[in-house]
């Protein structure tokens, strides 16, 4: 069956914008690394944000909301996300109508992941000892001084590893951006598939792009990890963060 493998259908031309199928492939993975990146932005910024709200003291009612965007986003399946952020919300308010589908497959998977990563972020805060809260407290420092100078450093510190994983699926859940037409590596491999019937070639290279984007992102956050970790303490503070 190798036999019968043609490689040189990527040098072949689409008849489109782009000169050859490998062109078009990498335009495609390009896409696919902005779509990821920028999603990963707004589930970093969101999910942080959302994860220290559900562990501030004296605050039940901003807990219960923080609470409540987890279970919304978590619950609900990317892909009807996508289609709400497609079809719905532009219904609801019409200023978005105008926005650019690749926003909208942004902000979708953003939200999809920022309430992952929420979850993450608070059991990183609620892994810490409780006597570094106290120790903050203790010098003077108001709530959001001993979140940013004592908590959250040794927090991001233990939830690198899961965090890995969330930017690993953040790359792999972009796929789904073909529902709504953004020329990402799913959609290239379907389209490319049809119009060559090469799809054992086709979607051979695009798995392979994937594996390195993946590979990528390991090697960076290990490379983080290492550069980050506290001697000692990353180990046990990560088992005990694990039950939540």
């Amino acid at each position: 069956m190798g036999s019968n493998w043609d490689w040189q259908v990527f040098l072949q031309d689409p008849g489109g914008k782009y000169p050859t199928y490998w062109q078009w492939m990498l335009s495609a993975w390009g896409w696919t690394v902005s779509v990821a990146l920028l999603a990963l932005v707004v589930a970093l910024v969101l999910g942080s944000l959302v994860g220290i709200i559900r562990t501030l003291p004296n605050s039940p009612w901003l807990i219960r909301l923080g609470n409540a965007w987890v279970e919304l986003f978590r619950n609900i399946p990317l892909l009807v996300q996508i289609f709400l952020w497609y079809h719905v919300i532009p219904a609801l308010v019409p200023v978005m109508k105008g926005v650019p589908s690749f926003v909208l497959v942004v902000l979708a998977l953003g939200f999809f992941t920022s309430a992952r990563i929420a979850e993450q972020v608070r059991s990183g805060i609620q892994a810490l000892p409780k006597g570094q809260r106290y120790a903050g407290m203790a010098v003077g420092f108001t709530t959001p001084q001993y979140y940013r100078y004592v908590i959250l450093p040794m927090a991001y510190r233990i939830i690198i590893p899961p965090l890995t994983s969330e930017t690993m699926n953040i790359f792999k859940n972009s796929s789904v951006a073909f529902a709504v037409s953004v020329t990402e590596l799913t959609m290239f491999a379907m389209q490319a598939q049809e119009e060559t019937s090469r799809g054992i070639e086709v979607y051979l290279a695009v798995t392979g792009l994937y594996v390195i984007s993946a590979f990528a992102i390991n090697r960076i956050m290990a490379y983080i990890e290492k550069k980050t970790r506290v001697p000692g303490f990353i180990v046990s503070a990560s088992a005990g963060g694990g039950g939540h």
